[in-house]
């Protein structure tokens, strides 16, 4: 696989706004843990090498246990993830596969017994622009280093 176009440097300024979005989210109430299992569940359902080899990474440097970053795929299945995490993982695949039925009530009424709207409206944010690295990094085959 090689690598096609270069959109950060043929378009620096949309780089620029997206890292003042992710700029502006590492200072919310959300915690680095929370932050990088979005990052991380949403790569690994979009399929996107590049950023679960930077997340993961990025996990571990923040102190993250190596054998909770392997279940993520299987969270809801892992004893390792406390209940705030697994509200997390699944409004990150419901808003993710967001045309299957998108944030369904249930897991928002959930969401909103453990985070207040403003953490709710960052968890969206996180998503939303993990979502938009995925699809950036996949369609240019960015590819991580060895």
């Amino acid at each position: 696989m090689s690598e096609r176009i270069n959109i950060k440097k043929l378009e620096p300024k949309a780089y620029e706004a997206m890292f003042g979005l992710e700029k502006y989210l590492s200072t919310s109430k959300l915690s680095k843990t929370i932050l990088e299992l979005i990052k991380i569940r949403a790569s690994q359902i979009n399929g996107c090498a590049y950023c679960i080899d930077m997340h993961t990474q990025e996990a571990i440097k923040h102190g993250e246990n190596p054998r909770r970053i392997f279940a993520v795929s299987a969270w809801w299945e892992s004893p390792l993830f406390d209940e705030k995490e697994q509200v997390v993982l699944k409004m990150t695949e419901e808003v993710t596969l967001v045309a299957d039925k998108g944030l369904t009530t249930k897991t928002y009424d959930l969401a909103k017994t453990i985070f207040d709207d403003n953490e709710i409206a960052q968890i969206i944010m996180q998503i939303a622009i993990i979502n938009t690295w995925n699809r950036i990094a996949v369609s240019t085959r960015m590819i991580h280093e060895i």
